[in-house]
């Protein structure tokens, strides 16, 4: 009995033995975590006060948690692959950090904050391989759209949609027996102007709608056709729905100026807003049913 449990305690201590140690991982893993801390946390802080700040970009503090949510409940996706580490993650880490240091350079913040993700997609790629890699490509993706659009990108734009929000909007308040014209960016109105500031050019719900086309063909789509389709459809849609909001703040304010400040006008831009996401909604549902593939019980 002596011997047979000497046998055993040594079998157990030779399986112990000879099993990998975690230190080492958990070593390599602090030390990546606290390199990319130092490297990126003003960067990140940065951002998330861009976050804070502008209303137009508060959608940013949703998109981190919600794509963790997401990688989560489909970890066992992601799991069912085993880790095989590949070198080759370290071309796209590589890139990552070139990317940075163009962005530093240029004083570009979008270079330096997208760098970010990439990173994060070399640092699974060279851990995890490309399998895994794969299975958290629509969390990723969602973390890419978290970061804003470049400045330059922002204003070569704002000035061209004010100007088609404007001129629309006063044909359609024309059209609909207003008396109306338009001077530049400014509606002109028997008793008031508006003007069409920066933030009335839609680029606020264009980044929303682009956002929820994302989530939208992801959740309710199933081939990448219907999803890229989804996602361009959402630009006309947000121009449409401003020019909507600017129409309808024209023909207010030809009728009771009151309606169409302070709080009416907050309101009737989320009003309007909601109604384009429901549009979005629809149109993810239209093209779901038209495209995707219809999946038979043979039961």
């Amino acid at each position: 009995m002596a011997t047979g449990l000497a046998t055993r305690v040594g079998e157990e201590c030779r399986v112990a033995l000879a099993r990998p140690s975690t230190y080492p991982l958990l070593l390599k893993i602090g030390i990546l975590t606290a390199l990319i801390a130092v490297l990126f946390s003003a960067v990140l802080i940065d951002m998330a006060r861009d976050w804070w700040n502008y209303p137009a970009l508060s959608q940013g503090m949703l998109l981190p948690p919600l794509a963790l949510y997401i990688a989560w409940i489909h970890r066992r996706n992601t799991f069912r692959y085993r880790a095989i580490p590949d070198n080759r993650g370290l071309l796209l880490t590589a890139a990552a950090c070139l990317t940075f240091l163009l962005g530093s350079f240029a004083s570009e913040f979008f270079l330096m904050r997208f760098s970010f993700v990439i990173l994060l997609a070399g640092v699974i790629w060279t851990f995890w391989g490309i399998r895994r890699l794969r299975t958290l490509t629509f969390p990723i993706l969602l973390l890419a759209t978290m970061i804003p659009l470049p400045v330059i990108f922002y204003n070569s734009l704002a000035a061209p949609l004010q100007l088609l929000a404007s001129d629309l909007a006063t044909r359609i308040a024309q059209a609909c027996g207003v008396s109306v014209f338009r001077d530049g960016n400014v509606i002109q109105l028997a008793g008031t102007s508006l003007g069409v500031e920066e933030a009335c050019s839609g680029l606020n719900s264009l980044s929303a709608l682009i956002v929820g086309s994302v989530l939208l063909g992801f959740l309710l789509c199933s081939r990448s056709i219907t999803r890229i389709l989804l996602f361009a459809f959402a630009v006309p849609l947000a121009i449409a729905v401003n020019i909507i909001r600017v129409s309808g703040t024209a023909l207010i304010a030809d009728y009771n100026l009151e309606y169409a400040e302070g709080f009416y006008h907050s309101f009737s831009g989320w009003l309007v807003f909601v109604a384009g996401f429901g549009a979005l909604y629809l149109c993810a549902r239209t093209l779901h049913a038209l495209l995707d593939p219809k999946v038979t019980d043979v039961s």
